[in-house]
């Protein structure tokens, strides 16, 4: 690991004056640590891997020395971004256009839920930078011979740790077939992990290798609590919240985090219903709907958010002023990346996670990853029985409503789509998500059964009575 070097100034970094004037225009007056310590390598030809916190820079540190060392020889496709989300993808590529804008750099967005063949032409036409998600790239590669990688000069992976965990082994593996062997590669992330350790051993060439000296994973600006909830009233809590929020900050925004598709569209919907504007945002949703909402909550002509995971990676949205987790992320790095899209760039920012009594382990997982302890957040929790019937009468109005727009078709259809091109006839295909249906549907019934047994409590108009009843044994 590298030692840590303060800069005070780009004209030290060597980046050239017209970089600097645009970096002035976006109000950057001076490199972040990541910056400071990655870009000089970068511009002298090494390759790097580069881990910081969320909100720290990362992006600049290469796309800084790209564009430099573009405009001084331009050419065909010149540098290629991976990424593993659309809306980061998309995020990458206005950085790159604001500092590329005096050079007229040509690049090109490559993700899924786009045309196909309109994303072909632009690749044709030989754009300077290209930023894609690796399963539309390696689609693309596979596909047509109208482009080529094989004069590319730098290749980024962008929150490296994700496209390397797995999930993306055999498009990775069609788009480096593609890559010439001599290109400088670029590795960044939020978090350091073994397999970025072990890269930085076996295929990368004599790499720089920087991470941040800190003692914790998420910035000091960050305010991060927790609320202990009984699992049947999470939602009246997040509603309090939300209200409560809405009241003091009423030009802050918020992202509520939860850990499904259906979740994420039935939170939205609940809070639509209660008087409450938001947007929500999953990967069931066509790209064209994922830009438009991102738009509407960027420019902050709606506060609410509610997403999965697809939104917790990069996204810089500088209204957001609190997050809530909705459920606790199973991985706690995955709560550092969440809990990211708040306090950036030295702002403030409060982050919330509801924690029922089945999540304490992972509440100890988290803070033994981010080196401190969370607070917690007092409620008061007789205005939450206040509102806790008709919250989850709302909700299971709203569940019924979806139910009727039969949400779950066009992942079945993908699953489908999926299972034809691994070999299986269509009727095979049927019957394996018919059984998979059906293996979910027991366990539901077990599940529920279980919870019964337990003593769970019921839905409806019976939750303000229950409610009482845990608020009167608290006090």
């Amino acid at each position: 690991m590298e030692t840590t070097k303060t800069v005070s100034t780009f004209h030290s970094l060597k980046i050239d004056e017209w970089l600097i004037n645009q970096c002035k225009l976006l109000g950057i007056e001076k490199p972040t640590p990541v910056q400071a310590n990655c870009i000089p390598p970068i511009l002298e030809g090494r390759d790097c891997i580069g881990c910081d916190r969320t909100g720290s820079g990362k992006t600049f540190a290469f796309a800084l020395p790209i564009v430099q060392t573009l405009s001084k020889d331009p050419y065909g496709i010149f540098a290629l971004v991976l990424t593993p989300t659309r809306e980061l993808a998309y995020q990458i590529a206005d950085q790159f256009q604001i500092v590329g804008k005096s050079i007229n750099l040509r690049l090109s967005v490559i993700v899924g839920g786009m045309g196909m063949m309109e994303q072909g032409i632009e690749l044709s036409n030989r754009p300077h930078i290209v930023i894609a998600t690796p399963g539309r790239l390696a689609d693309h590669l596979e596909s047509c011979q109208t482009f080529s990688f094989k004069s590319i000069k730098f290749l980024v992976m962008d929150e490296a740790d994700r496209l390397l965990e797995g999930n993306f082994d055999e498009q990775l593996q069609t788009i480096f077939q593609a890559l010439p062997e001599k290109r400088q590669t670029l590795l960044f992330s939020a978090t350091i992990t073994d397999t970025l350790t072990k890269l930085r051993e076996c295929a990368l060439n004599n790499p720089f290798m920087w991470s941040a000296p800190v003692d914790t994973a998420t910035v000091e600006e960050l305010d991060q609590r927790y609320i202990l909830v009984p699992a049947d009233f999470k939602d009246g809590y997040l509603v309090h919240v939300v209200q409560n929020f809405r009241e003091e900050k009423p030009k802050g925004s918020i992202i509520i985090f939860t850990d499904t598709c259906r979740s994420c569209q039935i939170l939205s919907m609940t809070l639509l219903e209660l008087g409450f504007q938001s947007l929500c945002l999953h990967s069931m949703m066509s790209q064209r709907e994922r830009i438009a909402t991102l738009t509407k909550f960027r420019s902050n002509t709606v506060k609410i958010l509610v997403a999965t995971d697809v939104a917790s990676r990069g996204l810089d949205i500088p209204t957001v002023q609190l997050i809530v987790n909705h459920n606790v992320p199973s991985s706690p790095k995955e709560y550092v990346h969440r809990v990211g899209r708040t306090a950036r760039a030295g702002r403030g920012g409060l982050a919330l996670t509801l924690i029922t009594p089945n999540d304490i382990k992972l509440l100890h997982a988290i803070e033994g990853r981010i080196s401190k302890q969370l607070l917690e957040y007092k409620i008061k929790e007789k205005e939450v029985i206040k509102i806790m019937t008709q919250v989850a009468v709302t909700k299971r109005e709203q569940e019924i409503n979806l139910d009727e727009q039969d949400f779950g078709e066009k992942k079945r259809i993908n699953k489908r789509k999926k299972l034809i091109e691994k070999g299986l006839d269509p009727e095979e295909a049927d019957r394996e998500i018919e059984a998979d249906i059906e293996w979910k549907r027991r366990r539901g019934d077990k599940n529920s059964k279980s919870r019964k047994g337990k003593g769970s409590r019921k839905r409806g108009s019976q939750a303000a009575s229950s409610a009482a009843n845990l608020t009167s044994d608290s006090d």
